[in-house]
């Protein structure tokens, strides 16, 4: 009779290698389940439960993450003027989400409270005062900075249906041109003529052209 073996040791998992196997499930298409995310790392969903009690606590860590990720960078850097800090934050926060489409709707269904998100919107309070304006303004100033932002995500991930990363720009805007060439400018004129604009609203130029167009507005 052959000796049965001993049991291997058991896996060590980590917060960040379950955060990557939810996130890897939304890039193709699922969903962050504890589920989904145990049979992803291999292992048993009492495991994953020891880091998150349930799906809400995977999705706030996963904000927690492409949020914070962003707080770092040409944001972090004081030597900076006001405005590049900002850009650059916008920038950093665009790239994590286009990266990962299937987690920006994650964005919308739960509170951005964490510890880190939290320190992010203190920083930017911090940066917006030191630039000349007062609390109740800087505050008002950074809820417009984030809704633009994730608003202007959303709507350019829900431009693209396939899961997985965004195609490259280029090839999106060729598309989205495609689509609107099919406007009747018989009937509506202005839109029409508006194609060549509109088929770039999913660009990092139109990106930066509003969120330019808010701090000219911020600071007016």
């Amino acid at each position: 009779m052959t000796p049965r073996g001993r049991p291997g040791p058991r896996r060590t998992l980590t917060e960040d290698e379950l955060l990557d196997a939810a996130l890897e499930l939304l890039d193709e298409g699922g969903q962050a389940s504890i589920r989904g995310i145990a049979a992803k790392v291999g292992v048993a969903p009492n495991a994953v439960y020891t880091y998150f009690p349930d799906k809400s606590a995977v999705i706030a860590a996963l904000i927690e993450r492409l949020l914070g990720d962003a707080d770092s960078g040409g944001f972090a850097d004081e030597s900076r003027p006001w405005r590049e800090r900002i850009e650059a934050l916008a920038l950093d926060v665009r790239a994590n989400l286009v990266a990962h489409p299937g987690a920006g709707a994650l964005l919308m269904s739960g509170p951005m409270d964490g510890p880190r998100t939290t320190a992010l919107n203190e920083r930017l309070l911090g940066l917006l005062i030191d630039a000349g304006l007062d609390p109740a303004d800087a505050a008002r100033s950074t809820y417009l900075l984030i809704v633009y932002v994730l608003g202007s995500i959303a709507l350019e991930v829900a431009d693209e249906t396939d899961p997985g990363p965004l195609p490259p720009e280029d090839a999106r805007v060729a598309r989205r041109r495609a689509t609107y060439d099919q406007i009747p400018a018989e009937v509506f004129p202005r839109s029409a003529a508006a194609v060549p604009t509109m088929a770039r609203f999913i660009t990092t130029e139109q990106y930066l052209w509003g969120l330019r167009r808010i701090l000219d507005g911020i600071k007016s």
